[in-house]
């Protein structure tokens, strides 16, 4: 049966070598990312800046771009749009207007009287204050923190400290940077992007879990090999799976950014730029990083030597050639 591949068999790429221009580069875009966010700031959406929700109900299924282009003429700024459950329930939000409790609430007769006939029921109307926005930010920033550190210590004790400190170093690399990209871009960061972070989390350290359990497996089987040379073999020989699971999931991400719509394009570019800097990181940070945080045979052997399937000591400096 013809089977196509992507990656050649037996590659051979110098990961560990390559970390003369991975750390630079990456130190390079964290930096970049810090100082667009301190000088620049990111572009909060009504989730963290408050405003109004509105949920309605329409006669038969809702034409959402005539609702957009209806408060959009309004001139309230920023104006969210979105099929709420059912295709006739619409759920509408507005960015937080300036002005009295009085005049918030004119802006909500003016939106009610613009709609008109195209909305058949007013279920809830929610305003979305500035302290809420402010205790939203502060979940976030606790969210993504312990979801670090609840990764830190699994990978801890599923291996050891310098695999699980190699994986939240390269996981903190893609987190920053795409705080970066969205400082740099504007594009609007709210609680969908939030749920995008922490997807980016996950498949970050999955890609980074699969790559260090083949590490320990090579440490068990190549008992005198280089660890350098080790720790290349086992990136390659993931290498084939890292790259299909990327090439898989962005080709699954891009159909969502271009036909999901624009409620969901900017979760989409998130999960894409996530995905990229994920494998890259998962091969170019968090393998090299493993030397400078002085792994060796000594640090894992109570883990060598309790493994029975393990080949004699008479291995090979180099893997036999398939």
């Amino acid at each position: 049966m013809f089977k196509l591949n992507f990656v050649p068999q037996n590659t051979k790429v110098n990961f560990v070598g390559y970390r003369r221009f991975s750390y630079p580069f990456s130190a390079l875009l964290v930096v970049a990312s810090i100082a667009l966010f301190l000088v620049q700031g990111l572009n909060f959406g009504i989730d963290f800046k408050g405003g109004f929700l509105i949920e309605v109900k329409t006669e038969g299924p809702a034409d959402v771009s005539e609702l957009r282009n209806t408060l959009g003429g309004l001139g309230l700024g920023e104006v969210q749009v979105q099929e709420f459950g059912a295709p006739d329930d619409i759920l509408i939000r507005v960015q937080q207007q300036d002005g009295s409790e009085g005049e918030q609430a004119a802006v909500i007769a003016q939106i009610k009287g613009a709609l008109g006939s195209q909305v058949a029921e007013y279920r809830r109307t929610e305003f979305v204050g500035p302290t809420v926005g402010a205790e939203l930010i502060e979940s976030a920033i606790w969210a993504v923190v312990l979801a670090i550190g609840a990764i830190l210590i699994y990978i801890w004790f599923r291996f050891e400290w310098q695999f699980g400190v190699g994986a939240v170093i390269a996981l903190t690399h893609d987190v920053i940077t795409t705080i970066g990209l969205f400082a740099l871009t504007q594009l609007e960061f709210n609680l969908a992007t939030v749920a995008a972070i922490l997807t980016i989390a996950g498949y970050s350290i999955n890609d980074t879990v699969v790559i260090y359990d083949r590490v320990r497996e090579e440490l068990r089987r190549y008992k005198k090999m280089d660890m350098d040379a080790l720790l290349n073999l086992a990136a390659n020989r993931t290498l084939s799976r890292t790259f299909m699971t990327s090439v898989t999931t962005l080709i699954a991400l891009t159909a969502l950014a271009i036909f999901g719509g624009t409620i969901i394009r900017d979760f989409a570019f998130a999960m894409i730029w996530g995905v990229v800097i994920g494998t890259y990181s998962s091969v170019f940070i968090a393998v090299p990083v493993l030397l400078g945080l002085k792994l060796s045979r000594e640090s894992l052997s109570a883990g060598l030597e309790e493994d029975g399937s393990s080949k004699d000591d008479k291995a090979a400096e180099t893997p036999p050639e398939k």
